[in-house]
């Protein structure tokens, strides 16, 4: 593994939403994709295609979640599951890495740990930057969102960020 900075730990939603979307392939530019073994489960069983891609490398890795108190004590406080408790774990070994989630919870409790935490919505966005998907595309996804993910965002939040883009052009 690299010792960039360009290392992501996801959790099982941005796995999950990124496929339904068609859009796994924007986490092939990072170097490292790692996924928490309990992560890995959850996909397989919600959304076995998005472990099959094969344009994104992503890495099984095992891991046995912190029993360190203050570390439980944030799982209980924001209700965390076992997937994001495996994934914030992984995030002690590679601090500098981005965390994807689309669990407002668990963003909150890597923002406490000092992480930066990222969603689905913040890789779609980050594709324009890279070049790796246009405005319009990425426009045409944010509006699909509703109909074609899982994902659950407040449809106002969606139409900001949508307005939000819209105004960049």
């Amino acid at each position: 593994m690299t010792e960039a900075r360009n290392r992501v730990v996801c959790d099982a939603g941005p796995l999950i939403h990124l496929d339904e979307l068609g859009c796994l392939s924007l986490l092939s530019d990072f170097d490292d994709v790692l996924v928490p073994g309990q992560v890995w489960r959850e996909v397989a069983q919600y959304r076995p295609t998005a472990l099959a891609r094969s344009e994104v490398a992503l890495q099984n890795v095992d891991v046995t979640i912190s029993r360190h108190a203050p570390f439980q004590t944030l799982v209980r406080s924001f209700t965390l599951d076992l997937g994001e408790q495996a994934a914030l774990t992984l995030m002690q070994t590679y601090p500098q890495a981005i965390f994807l989630t689309d669990d407002a919870a668990a963003r909150l409790a890597a923002v406490t740990f000092g992480y930066q935490a990222h969603g689905s919505i913040g890789i779609l966005i980050r594709a324009i930057r890279r070049g790796q998907r246009t405005r319009e595309q990425i426009l045409t996804l944010l509006r699909a969102l509703p109909t074609h993910s899982t994902l659950h965002i407040r449809a106002g939040l969606l139409q900001d960020i949508i307005a939000r883009l819209e105004a960049q052009e």
